[in-house]
């Protein structure tokens, strides 16, 4: 069997073809007997490849090879002149063409046909149809020549889309089941879209799906593209003929926002294989095929984990457990960031791994939320015996979902309601917030503070569209979200009396609903939970009350307050738990009698708390009793 032509024997094959229908047009021209046009070529010559692709008549077929030739013969250029009766007009027109080649026909330049419609040549400003200067677009002379290549036109605005070497099983069946589909329906207009959180995923689809049919994918991002108008009417037609020379399909990405209608315009005119990703669903004026791509769930995690990993995976032990179930992270991003974790020394370290998949998750939260960096252990917790149980369940229940949830086939039935979320309740001081720091501490979580009176918006709408954003840079995982003022959302809003409590119930309903998936932990904190419907109550998986604290726990709270380094003298903590404060203030108290001791130069005494007490008292606008100071001094 013959081996099939190395791509140098192409390229002089096709350059040979070109020159004998060059010397064809030149007979033509010169009077000679009509000669044969050449056997075609196998593979196809370029100019035949083009010609079948886009349905060109053999008068068609032959103006393209006459404006070529004027490029690349000179002799030709010469003979067009002369047929104009000028040496100057090196150039073709459509009245030569007319003249000299064969089956001539007056639609060859309609703006319906390839020739304008696609733009393989243009026509001159100056004179009218017949004399106006013909010139071939440059992208199509070097094709005909046997050189491809993108289209200058499209280079700042496409980029390769390979395939991945490593992808979600998922990802794999879904792209299978597009190259399915798209099989059977060859020859007509066909579009694609992938919904769902995983943009590295959604692109891993379409490149396997284009692999699969045998053509290379392309990507944009929707922003790039131009607007309705002249230069839309330009994307369309250079692309129409850019997926044919290249056999190219087009990916859009849709960025975080909503889909314009600009976008959907251009998204109902692109011919050929077209796939457009986004978020959220999108409707389309034509038809198209829809499949969901979120990132893939712990299990499946774990084997991206393990194969991008490779023998360093087995001395990880419990590592990629813990990193599966708390990070949500796109194939391409495990590969990206093991590799990065393993450093060039290729070593890799649990926790050098886990501070590479925090490095990929901060970024995107820091501008929508603040971070706290946990100072508090179990120990600095002063709670009733319940509530720390509580917390310690919060806690086992986050460490465990791997185990539960997946080996054991709670997540087989859906991931609704599989979120660990949590209500903490109580006065300010009480320690919600620092309830909150012990268990990112206790998980290796980070944790970051979302104020809901400042998301909650007077605009309807506005508020989930806040909450949505948060919970969209929240994706990646390995965090602690941690809501306060939830009554600024919450509240009893089960009497619906106008148009914005049903809003606010959608709005609190989205929040809850998001939580309910959310992989990481959240938490909400109110100071007031008589304020909170019982309905929403009951979608929390835990709600904890902080209590105010009694005597015997203040006690213990001053008897922890000062840190081992801080110089004190006769500190009585039997009598500082008199005063009737929670232990946000006792902190309060404790950090301005430091820097009052600080001031005249000596330890903490209680001189200095009293001192500090009356200022805090103010600040709260609680006056003191005098049984609360009696024997401080």
């Amino acid at each position: 069997m013959k081996p099939p032509p190395s791509m140098s024997e192409q390229l002089e094959a096709n350059q040979a073809f070109l020159a004998a229908e060059f010397a064809r047009l030149k007979g033509l021209f010169e009077g000679k007997p009509a000669e044969a046009a050449p056997a075609a070529s196998e593979p196809a010559a370029a100019i035949d490849f083009l010609a079948a692709a886009f349905d060109l008549t053999g008068f068609e077929r032959d103006i393209l090879l006459l404006c070529a030739g004027v490029e690349m013969d000179s002799r030709l250029a010469e003979l067009c002149g002369e047929a104009q009766g000028s040496s100057r007009q090196r150039c073709a027109t459509f009245g030569v063409a007319m003249s000299v080649l064969p089956q001539p026909h007056w639609s060859a330049l309609t703006p319906v046909r390839p020739l304008r419609r696609l733009r393989l040549v243009e026509a001159g400003a100056e004179g009218g149809l017949t004399s106006a200067p013909l010139r071939i677009d440059e992208r199509i002379l070097h094709y005909l020549a046997g050189i491809n290549f993108l289209d200058p036109y499209f280079q700042t605005m496409l980029r390769p889309g390979p395939a991945p070497e490593i992808f979600a099983a998922g990802h794999d069946a879904i792209a299978a089941e597009a190259a399915r589909i798209l099989s059977n329906r060859a020859g007509r207009p066909r579009l694609i879209h992938f919904c769902g959180d995983d943009r590295d995923g959604q692109e891993d689809a379409a490149a396997m799906t284009a692999r699969e049919l045998g053509v290379q994918l392309l990507v944009a991002a929707a922003d790039d593209l131009p607007q309705p108008g002249a230069e839309m009417d330009k994307f369309v037609s250079l692309w129409e003929r850019e997926a044919v020379l290249l056999r190219a399909a087009l990916l859009i990405q849709i960025g975080g926002g909503e889909c314009s209608p600009a976008f959907r315009r251009l998204a109902e005119r692109l011919p050929h294989l077209v796939f457009v990703a986004s978020r959220e669903p999108i409707s389309l004026n034509r038809p198209f095929t829809r499949f969901q791509v979120d990132k893939p769930p712990p299990a499946e995690q774990k084997r991206l984990w393990t194969g991008a990993l490779g023998t360093a995976a087995a001395g990880l032990n419990g590592t990629l457990d813990d990193i599966s179930q708390h990070f949500r992270a796109s194939a391409r991003t495990i590969v990206s960031t093991a590799t990065l974790a393993a450093g060039d020394a290729g070593e890799l370290r649990p926790a050098a791994l886990r501070e590479a998949c925090r490095s990929i998750s901060r970024p995107r939260l820091d501008h929508l939320a603040q971070r706290i960096v946990p100072s508090s252990s179990w120990d600095d917790l002063v709670l009733p015996a319940l509530q720390k149980q509580t917390l310690r369940q919060i806690a086992a229940q986050v460490r465990h979902r791997m185990k539960v949830h997946e080996t054991w086939g709670f997540s087989a039935k859906g991931r609704r309601g599989l979120g660990v979320s949590a209500l903490f309740s109580g006065e300010s001081g009480t320690g919600k917030t620092m309830a909150a720091e012990v268990l990112a501490d206790e998980l290796d979580l980070d944790l970051y503070r979302i104020d809901l009176s400042c998301v909650v918006s007077k605009y309807i709408g506005e508020t989930e569209k806040n909450l949505k954003q948060v919970f969209d840079a929240a994706d990646e995982g390995g965090l602690l979200l941690l809501f306060d003022e939830a009554d600024a959302l919450f509240g009893k809003r089960s009497e619906v009396s106008d148009s914005h409590d049903r809003y606010a119930n959608i709005e609190v309903s989205y929040l809850l609903q998001r939580m309910e998936v959310y992989q990481g932990l959240a938490i909400l904190t109110t100071n007031l939970k008589s304020s909170l419907d019982r309905s929403f109550q009951r979608r929390l998986r835990f709600t904890l009350n902080f209590p105010f604290p009694d005597a015997a726990h203040r006690e213990i709270i001053w008897s922890r307050v000062f840190p081992s380094n801080t110089p004190t003298r006769d500190l009585n903590a039997k009598r500082l738990s008199q005063l009737n404060v929670a232990g946000g203030n006792i902190r309060n108290i404790a950090l301005g009698a430091a820097f009052l001791a600080a001031e005249e130069g000596g330890p903490v005494a209680m001189a200095h708390l009293a001192e500090a007490a009356k200022l805090e008292a103010q600040k709260i606008e609680r006056p003191l009793s005098e049984a609360e100071l009696r024997g401080w001094i």
